[in-house]
């Protein structure tokens, strides 16, 4: 009985520890959209430092037969503290390394890449790491005054373990279903549209590669002290492949699915191969457990991609009033049903509070150039955006309209020339702190964020969230509450105008092309724009809705809105854009109403015939 009592014991800890690794990893990759691939050196180097921590002076301590740093001989917590402080600074050299590259494949390859250095780096250096042979004899907490291997020590060590593990999951789960934690789904989910919406992404993404790797270190410590011993060749990088395998499993962006994939994987593969009799070759059963995990992901990613617990879809529109009911397979098309739009107050919804009696400059552009691998897209082009007016931007395909509108709002830095607002020169401002400041953008290709509902992504857009920060977050739902529901209410308003009021709470990567369109249209409105871009946002519209967004449009532009609009539809530029500005061969061609447009022979030849 006492050996299956050490066993459930041993059980409890390693469970609490995997689940404490994948929660972290699961917020990182199923949350923020972070590929680390590099997360187990995080894990070990935690466990390193709680490890010498706790440990006295390497040639004093237990004969000097190993060498390591520090052996401050700290007690409880304290190693445990250092050694999540140790995973969060780890994390700085790895944002300042990949940089604004910290996306997609170049955070993943780089991660990977960096924790197979890491690995070789301890493997081989002993005066640091004591090689290839590790750490051992490392002390366990209040191993002063209770045995370590007594029952009670080791049930009170997995509960310890396991206290730590609900704290994290509680954490995080404060953090993600705040408004901050929508921003980070919204980056997930498209980095570059969330940029142009006035988020920080680099600045989300290193918080949550500090806080993974907090949580990662602090999980190594756990184990360490349990173990009490530290090998480098036990945090190899696929051992990051397996935690990766569990929340494919569980299923990612889900925090119980973390916790679950942890308990079915990681700990599960390796308690049955416990189980599988003595082989001839005793090589075989790792390699064999390394080939099922790889069929189980193939299997998940195949057949239930989402993994065994999908990420939650969140409701919001039960905190609207009234409330939004999803739609049902008899329910007409939004596009059909145009809603109450011409009814809708836009300038009380958007809290604008100016007019349009100054039409003095507020946007310009000198001599602005894009070249692409040595070809000139844009060149050259030099304009002038009245305040408080719509301004057309139309030409033939591949005049360079969309490249012009992206230099504009900074998702695309130019060649060479420069960008003035409101007198200022932004040509280096980040296209996150010109959202900021008012210059809102819509993208050519509807862009909405497919695995939000259509009202978090209308709510993800709105400025100035007290929830949408790290520290806002983790004051929790009294602090921001009240004002979120306020932002959903303004939100389904405009979604009732719209006609997409049933809508609501279905993902808005599951809408038709014209849907998301519409989408995106009021996701920028609610992003309370001084200058608004917009790349095509007609294509798609129903022409009746399209009218009444164009009535809409010239309703804001004289409460002091500015409006750039690129359209290929020239009845919409004929009746709400004054002025028009021609674009052929990436240069500026011509400019002025429709009607004298119109009367330009060198205008007709490039674009008008027809």
């Amino acid at each position: 009985m006492n050996a299956i009592a050490f066993y459930l014991a041993t059980i409890i800890v390693y469970g609490a520890v995997d689940s404490m690794a994948c929660l972290a990893l699961n917020v990182q990759f199923g949350f923020a959209g972070l590929s680390n691939f590099g997360f187990i050196i995080f894990q070990a180097g935690g466990a390193y430092v709680a490890a010498v921590l706790s440990m006295g002076p390497w040639q004093k301590s237990n004969g000097g037969f190993q060498q390591y740093v520090l052996g401050w001989h700290l007690v409880w917590p304290l190693p445990w503290i250092g050694a999540a402080i140790f995973g969060g600074l780890l994390a700085l050299p790895f944002v300042f390394l990949v940089g604004k590259r910290l996306r997609g494949d170049f955070a993943a390859v780089g991660l990977l890449v960096s924790a197979v250095l890491l690995n070789q780096l301890v493997n081989n250096f002993v005066p640091l790491f004591n090689g290839a042979a590790g750490i051992s004899i490392v002390p366990a907490p209040f191993s002063g005054t209770w045995n370590p291997q007594g029952l009670g020590y080791q049930f009170a060590y997995g509960g310890v373990a396991v206290v730590l593990c609900v704290l994290v999951y509680f954490l995080l789960r404060r953090m993600t279903e705040s408004p901050y934690g929508r921003s980070l789904r919204a980056m997930r989910d498209n980095d570059v549209v969330a940029d142009a919406l006035g988020k920080n992404v680099r600045v989300q993404r290193t918080s949550m590669l500090i806080l993974g790797g907090m949580i990662a270190g602090l999980s190594g410590a756990v184990l360490v002290g349990f173990i009490n011993l530290w090998a480098p060749g036990a945090w190899g990088y696929a051992e990051t492949i397996v935690l990766f395998a569990a929340i494919i499993v569980g299923g990612a962006g889900n925090h119980k699915g973390a916790v679950l994939g942890a308990l079915l994987v990681p700990l599960g593969f390796e308690e049955v191969t416990r189980f599988i009799p003595p082989l001839s070759n005793p090589a075989l059963v790792p390699a064999l457990e390394w080939v099922a995990i790889g069929l189980l992901i193939i299997g998940f990613l195949w057949f239930r991609p989402d993994g065994i617990l999908p990420e939650r879809r969140r409701i919001l529109s039960r905190w609207a009033t009234p409330s939004v009911s999803v739609p049902s397979s008899g329910e007409s098309d939004a596009l059909i049903n145009l809603g109450n739009l011409d009814q809708m107050d836009f300038r009380q919804l958007l809290r604008l509070e100016g007019d349009a009696s100054d039409h003095g400059i507020i946007l310009a552009s000198d001599r602005l150039t894009r070249a692409f691998h040595g070809v000139t897209v844009v060149s050259e082009v030099s304009i002038e955006i009245q305040r408080g007016r719509i301004t057309g931007l139309i030409g033939p395909n591949g005049a360079g309209k969309s490249t012009t509108l992206a230099m504009l709002a900074g998702t695309l830095a130019p060649t060479s020339g420069r960008i003035f607002y409101e007198g200022r020169d932004i040509t280096s401002m980040p296209s996150n702190e010109r959202a900021k400041s008012g210059m809102i953008r819509t993208f050519q290709l509807a862009s909405e964020f497919k695995k939000l509902t259509v009202l978090e992504n209308l709510v993800s857009a709105i400025p100035r969230q007290s929830g949408d920060s790290f520290a806002g977050a983790l004051r929790g739902r009294r602090y921001w509450g009240r004002e979120d529901a306020e932002n959903i209410e303004r939100a389904s308003e405009m979604l009732e105008g719209f006609g997409l009021t049933q809508y609501a709470d279905s993902y808005a990567g599951g809408l038709s092309g014209g849907q998301r369109r519409l989408v995106e249209i009021m996701r920028a409105l609610l992003a309370q724009p001084t200058i608004l871009l917009l790349d095509e946002p007609m294509a798609g519209v129903h022409p009746n809705l399209a009218h009444k967004i164009g009535d809409q449009l010239t309703r804001l532009a004289a409460s002091g809105m500015t409006i750039v609009m690129v359209e290929h539809e020239l009845a919409i530029m004929d009746a709400f854009c004054d002025p028009v500005i021609v674009l052929a061969e990436g240069r500026v061609l011509a400019q002025g109403t429709m009607s004298e447009l119109r009367a330009k022979k060198e205008v007709v030849e490039a674009y008008l015939v027809g």
